[in-house]
């Protein structure tokens, strides 16, 4: 595995790689879980043993709001390398100077319109223009022929896709299916920063999601009787969001005729987590 810090050394790797080999592409915020991982392993498979698989770690800046976490977002550089040497990883980006990805200041940026009203994207202004702005960037350097997300961060996965999709970039997007711990919570960096108490409470979102999809199966299709009294099912946490939309539009929903996303996010212990389930009529 080599590692490039550039971009002048990233697009001379890519320069070299030979025609018809296939790329795939994770691209990560670092501090890599099992979820990463699962990411890297697809990735693989895909490339194939005559192919490249191409990972990114760059804590990207302009995702983040003026009052959230990135001071506080965990970074392990020399961990995560390890780790996806473990998973054959055959290229590792790893810019250190935000420079790197935006040289020339922010003056352009990517935003996909309409999708981001609800859910994540109303919680948090601005959040998805930053991460369509580093992807197309990052997509623009690599030029992959499969770039792989994760479905735990649903609405980026849907607005990448339709990103992908309008500015006629090469590839495919990819999705992966919520990577879970044992006891139900979906992986993230963030539960690092859960403590102890917070990290029990949590459990609240998989065991809620597990009573929707079970009124779902039992035959329930309005918004109301799916989502229920999810601010006392999600107790103790403090509920950003808790939202049945559209699956492909993410446009809020009275009543399940077609795919349908439930959504939520919640606080535990002040660490903001989101997770979700596809119900499919």
């Amino acid at each position: 595995m080599i590692v490039l810090r550039t971009r002048e050394e990233l697009l001379a790797w890519r320069a070299g790689v030979p025609a018809g080999a296939r790329v795939a592409f994770v691209p990560t915020m670092g501090y890599l879980h099992d979820g990463h991982l699962s990411l890297l392993r697809a990735g693989r498979a895909l490339a194939g043993p005559s192919g490249a698989l191409v990972l990114s770690i760059f804590v990207n800046p302009t995702q983040f709001g003026p009052t959230e976490d990135l001071d506080r977002y965990p970074r392990d550089e020399a961990g995560d390398l390890a780790k996806a040497a473990g998973c054959g990883v055959d290229v590792a980006f790893c810019p250190t100077d935000p420079r790197t990805m935006y040289p020339h200041g922010t003056r352009t940026w990517v935003e996909v319109e309409g999708l981001d009203r609800h859910l994540c994207g109303a919680a948090r202004p601005g959040h998805f223009r930053g991460v369509c702005t580093v992807v197309a960037k990052l997509w623009g350097l690599v030029r992959p022929d499969f770039g792989l997300f994760g479905e735990k961060d649903y609405q980026q996965l849907a607005i990448l896709r339709r990103m992908h999709a309008d500015l006629n970039l090469v590839g495919e997007v990819v999705g992966q299916p919520i990577v879970r711990e044992a006891d139900g919570l979906a992986m993230s960096s963030r539960n690092t920063n859960l403590g102890p108490q917070a990290r029990q409470d949590a459990l609240a979102i998989s065991r809620w999601l597990a009573a929707v999809r079970g009124r779902f199966a039992a035959g329930s299709r309005s918004a109301a009787e799916l989502l229920g009294d999810f601010a006392g099912a999600l107790a103790p946490g403090r509920v950003d969001y808790a939202s049945l939309v559209d699956a492909e539009e993410l446009q809020p929903v009275d009543v399940v005729t077609r795919p349908a996303l439930v959504a939520v996010a919640a606080f535990f212990g002040g660490v903001r987590l989101i997770d979700n389930t596809v119900l499919r009529p």
